[in-house]
């Protein structure tokens, strides 16, 4: 990781995903919208260590991702499941009933709890 983690957060984020990894140091750029390469881009991707959808039906951006930043950590923060062609693409997917926004973002951030 840099010095100042990035992640990349596309979607709505109405739990404070992004609120919770900004409190832990990480720079947070956002994506309103289409997930695509150009948005991608525009956000930093290719410097990002964490790419964080809230949104499947954006599931798609998670390969682009992968594509621009094969290192990045693709995270899924929503209560639906993602679709199959991308399931495993993904890196981590959550459902926010199961965990909560600051617990998620300490996992991220610091690594399993349990290490």
């Amino acid at each position: 990781m840099a010095d100042q983690p990035i992640a990349v957060v596309a979607g709505p984020d109405e739990r404070g995903l992004g609120e919770e990894l900004a409190a832990l140091g990480v720079e947070i750029r956002r994506i309103d919208g289409l997930v695509t390469a150009e948005t991608l881009t525009e956000a930093g991707i290719e410097a990002a260590d964490y790419f964080v959808l809230t949104d499947v039906d954006e599931a798609t951006g998670i390969p682009i991702a992968k594509e621009l930043n094969p290192d990045v950590f693709a995270v899924t923060y929503a209560e639906r499941s993602l679709p199959e062609f991308v399931a495993g693409v993904s890196d981590l997917a959550i459902d926010p009933d199961l965990m909560d926004p600051a617990m998620v973002a300490a996992e991220l951030y610091h690594g399993p709890i349990d290490e």
